[in-house]
């Protein structure tokens, strides 16, 4: 595999700034750390961005997320592993990043209402757009997998 453009190194700044600006205050909101890093995993894995999981799962590691959490996240409706808020997130997640198939329902709303607010439901929301973005731009551009190497402080940005 060859990485068509390389848009990290090359052209982070002008090009980037908006994703940049908005990752930054993604990871400033308020939502918890590992939560975050769960729901871009999770639409990652639903876009079939192998350079994102392969960041998102370094990053989650490196937060102190657990193994069996990563390896069950693509089947989390079937573990134990998650708490409500956690799984309310996800459903939230899967709903926005496959929005052209489930429009995103009422019902989808009503549920992730009971477990977040309203400015950490739009928070949520920012973080599941800016993630699929990423992973459209990595998909298309053929970002390398194995690539990624977390920041020692905190998880990267995308």
């Amino acid at each position: 595999m060859k990485m068509r453009i390389d848009y990290h190194d090359k052209f982070r700044e002008e090009p980037l700034r908006a994703m940049l600006a908005l990752e930054k205050y993604v990871h400033e909101c308020g939502l918890e750390p590992k939560l975050l890093e769960l729901v871009k995993m999770r639409a990652s894995q639903i876009n079939g961005c192998a350079y994102c999981i392969d960041m998102h799962s370094k990053d989650a590691r490196a937060l102190g997320e657990t193994e069996q959490r990563l390896y069950a996240l693509n089947a989390w409706r079937e573990t134990p592993f998650y708490s409500e808020r956690e799984r309310a997130g996800l459903e939230w997640t899967e709903a926005v990043t496959l929005v052209s198939h489930t429009h995103v329902p009422d019902e989808v709303y009503e549920q992730v209402r009971k477990h977040f607010g309203e400015k950490e439901l739009l928070d949520l929301t920012l973080a599941v757009v800016a993630i699929n973005s990423w992973n459209r731009l990595a998909i298309s551009l053929r970002a390398i997998p194995g690539t990624y190497h977390p920041k020692k402080s905190s998880a990267a940005s995308s």
